[in-house]
C-alpha cells in the first residue's frame, strides 16, 4: 500500500494520456469533501463541502477546502458533481462560485434544489444540468455515468467517469440498505456492468470501514419512534440534520399515527423540508405541519419540534434550548430526541448539551440509549461485498479519518486488491492514473480554510492561537507613558487582567520589576516603542509564569509624549 510522504514535493506536469486524481478535503477528515480530475488539461470537480468546526478552532463558522491549487485555472473546469445535497458535498459551493459563478454543476433533482436554495443567499444564479441514475453525460473530456446509490438522504448519485487513460468510479457516500424508505436501492447491477468493462480506479467511502456487518435498515427506526411517542406526556423535539430527509419523513408519520402537530424550527430546516416536500421527497399529510408561531394555541401532548442542532453546535437550536437562550424552553417531562450520529470531534460538545437538556427535566434519548440512528454508511460486510462486485484495478480509500482510510484499505486487500495498487492518499496528494496503474506523484496545497463571519481566509492558525490562548489564560494589558526622547517613564505602568483568573491588585508586586527593566532601557538608549513593548512582554510574562505557572496574553501599549 503506497502512502504520502511529509516531504513531497509539488507534482511534475500530468504526461499525456494520464488522469490525475487531487482530493482537496475529505481524507483524513469527516467533512470538506472536494476531488479534482484532470485529463488533456481540462478538470472536473466532485462535490465541494464544509467541516464543521471543532473547540480548538473557536469563532469559526465552517472550514473549507483550499481553493489556491485550481484557482489559477477556473477556465478549465468543465463542471461540478455533487454526489448528494449533505453539507460536506455541497456547503462549500457557493465559497468556489463567488470567483466563477458559471461553473456548471451537475447533480441530482434534490441536491440541485438544495445548493440553488443555498446559492440563493450568496445571490449566485448557477448553471445546472440535472442527472438521474442510468444517464450518461460528456462533460469537456469526461464521460460521466451516474449510478444510483442509498444513503441517509434521497437522489444520491455515485458517478463512473470514463476518459483514454480508464475508468474511475466515485461512490460519494453510500450504503446497501436492502428495506430503504425511499425503495431506492444502491445499484449493484449497474455496478456489475461497470466491474465487466473494467474498473481501473475506485474512490470508495471509508467511514464506516471499522464497523463489522451490515447496516440495520433504516426502517428499523421506525418502531423505536412509535414507542418513544406513545411514552411521552408533554412535548417531543427531535434534532436532526436539516437534509436527513428520510429521518424527517419517520418522525412525521410517527406524529400523524400520534395525533401530534409538528412545527419546523430554524432557517435551514424550514427551507429545505419545504424543499424536499415540494419536491414530493417528503410526504406530508394535511395540516400535520404548522406554524411555530401557532405552538401556544395547542397543548403540550399534541405538539413535535423539529430543529437541527444534532451536533451541539453552539448556535443551533437545540444548543440554545439547552442554554435557556431561545425562545422555546424545555420543562420537566419534554422528551428530546438527538436522531442522528456522532460525528467525530462533536462528542463533548452533543454531551454538553445533553446534560444541559436533562438538567431542566427532560427525557433525553440517543443513539447511546435507543435505536433511533442508522448510519448512512456502508460497514465494512457491506464494503466487502461491494468490492467483491466491482474488482477494481486500483482502489482509492476516500471519506474518513486516517483510521477509516487504513481500515478500508485492508479490506480492499482481503478482496484481491494487489497492496502495490492500493492508494491511502490524505488532503493534496495528487494520484496518477497511468497506464493503469494508481501512484502518488506529489502534493500540493491543501490547508483549512476560515470562514469567520463574512470574512473568507483571513483567520489563520496564529489568529486562532491567540484565540486559544485568550479562551483559556485570558489576557493581561499594560499601559506606559514614555518620553519620546529620552524614554523614561512619564506614566504609568498600569496592569490590568481580564479572564486570566489574578487580581489586578496582585501586579503591584511586578510593577517596580517594569518599571526599573524601563529606567534602564532608557539609559541604553532604547527609545523604540516596539522594543519597550518587547521588554515590558518578557518582563511581566517570565513573572506570571513564575509565580501563577499562567501564559496569558499580554498586551503592553507603549504611549510617546
Amino acid at each position: 500500500m503506497s502512502h504520502p510522504h511529509p516531504e513531497l514535493g509539488p507534482p511534475p506536469p500530468l504526461p499525456e494520456g494520464g488522469l490525475r486524481v487531487t482530493p482537496l478535503g475529505g481524507l483524513g477528515e469527516i467533512g470538506r469533501n472536494m476531488t479534482v480530475f484532470e485529463y488533456g488539461g481540462r478538470l472536473l470537480i466532485v462535490d465541494c463541502g464544509v467541516l464543521f468546526p471543532e473547540e480548538e478552532q473557536p469563532g469559526i463558522d465552517l472550514i473549507l477546502p483550499d481553493f489556491s491549487s485550481v484557482r489559477d485555472r477556473l477556465d478549465d473546469i468543465e463542471g461540478i458533481v455533487l454526489t448528494h445535497g449533505h453539507e460536506d458535498h455541497i456547503g462549500a459551493v457557493p465559497y468556489l462560485l463567488r470567483e466563477k459563478p458559471d461553473i456548471p454543476l451537475i447533480g441530482s433533482k434534490l441536491t440541485l434544489a438544495l445548493i440553488e436554495a443555498k446559492l440563493q443567499e450568496h445571490r449566485i444564479r448557477p448553471y445546472t444540468l440535472e442527472v438521474v441514475e442510468g444517464n450518461r453525460e460528456r462533460i469537456g473530456p469526461f464521460d460521466c455515468e451516474f449510478v444510483a446509490v442509498n444513503h441517509s438522504i434521497p437522489d444520491a448519485l455515485a458517478v463512473a467517469i470514463r476518459t483514454p487513460a480508464g475508468m474511475v468510479v466515485h461512490t460519494g457516500d453510500f450504503k446497501m440498505d436492502q428495506l430503504p424508505l425511499d425503495n431506492r436501492l444502491t445499484d449493484l447491477h449497474a455496478f456489475a456492468r461497470l466491474s465487466e468493462e473494467g474498473i481501473d480506479l475506485l474512490l470508495s467511502d471509508s467511514t464506516n470501514a471499522e464497523v463489522p456487518g451490515f447496516v440495520p435498515p433504516e426502517r428499523d427506526i421506525s418502531s423505536v419512534l412509535r414507542q418513544v411517542f406513545a411514552g411521552a406526556r408533554k412535548r417531543i423535539i427531535v434534532a436532526s440534520f436539516a437534509s436527513h430527509i428520510h429521518r424527517i419523513q419517520q418522525i412525521l408519520d410517527a406524529a400523524h399515527e400520534y395525533g401530534r402537530r409538528v412545527a419546523f424550527v430554524g432557517r435551514s430546516m424550514v427551507r429545505n423540508m419545504g424543499i424536499a416536500r415540494d419536491l414530493g421527497y417528503l410526504r406530508v399529510p394535511p395540516g400535520l405541519v404548522v406554524d411555530v408561531k401557532t405552538l401556544d394555541d395547542l397543548p403540550d401532548h399534541e405538539i413535535v419540534l423539529v430543529c437541527t442542532g444534532s451536533q451541539g453546535e453552539p448556535m443551533a437550536a437545540l444548543s440554545r434550548m439547552a442554554n435557556r437562550d431561545h425562545q422555546i424552553r424545555i420543562v420537566q417531562g419534554d422528551t428530546v430526541i438527538l436522531a442522528s450520529s456522532l460525528i467525530p470531534g462533536n462528542e463533548n460538545a452533543v454531551y454538553r448539551v445533553i446534560n444541559g437538556l436533562t438538567r431542566w427535566g427532560a427525557n433525553v434519548i440517543h443513539k447511546g440509549n435507543a435505536k433511533v440512528h442508522v448510519s448512512g454508511h456502508a460497514s465494512a460486510g457491506e464494503l466487502l461485498y461491494f468490492y467483491n462486485i466491482c474488482r477494481p484495478k486500483n482502489l482509492m480509500p476516500v471519506h474518513g479519518e486516517w483510521r477509516h482510510l487504513r481500515a478500508n484499505a485492508e479490506l480492499g486487500a482481503l478482496t484481491g486488491v494487489p497492496h502495490d495498487r492500493i492508494v491511502i492518499a490524505e488532503d493534496g496528494v495528487v494520484v496518477d492514473l497511468i497506464e493503469g496503474k494508481a501512484k502518488i506523484a506529489g502534493k500540493v496545497q491543501a490547508g483549512y480554510v476560515y470562514v469567520d463571519g463574512l470574512s473568507v481566509g483571513d483567520v489563520g492558525e496564529p489568529a486562532l492561537k491567540d484565540r486559544k490562548i485568550l479562551g483559556d489564560e485570558g489576557i493581561i494589558s499594560v499601559f506606559v507613558v514614555v518620553d519620546s526622547s529620552t524614554g523614561k517613564i512619564t506614566g504609568g505602568p498600569h496592569i490590568q487582567a481580564r479572564g486570566s483568573g489574578i487580581e489586578d491588585s496582585a501586579f503591584s508586586a511586578v510593577a517596580p520589576k517594569i518599571t526599573e527593566v524601563l529606567e534602564r532601557s532608557a539609559q541604553d538608549g532604547v527609545v523604540e516603542p516596539h522594543q519597550l513593548q518587547q521588554l515590558i512582554r518578557r518582563t511581566l510574562g517570565k513573572w506570571v509564569s513564575d509565580t501563577y505557572r499562567r501564559r496569558p496574553m499580554i498586551l503592553p501599549v507603549v504611549v510617546e509624549v
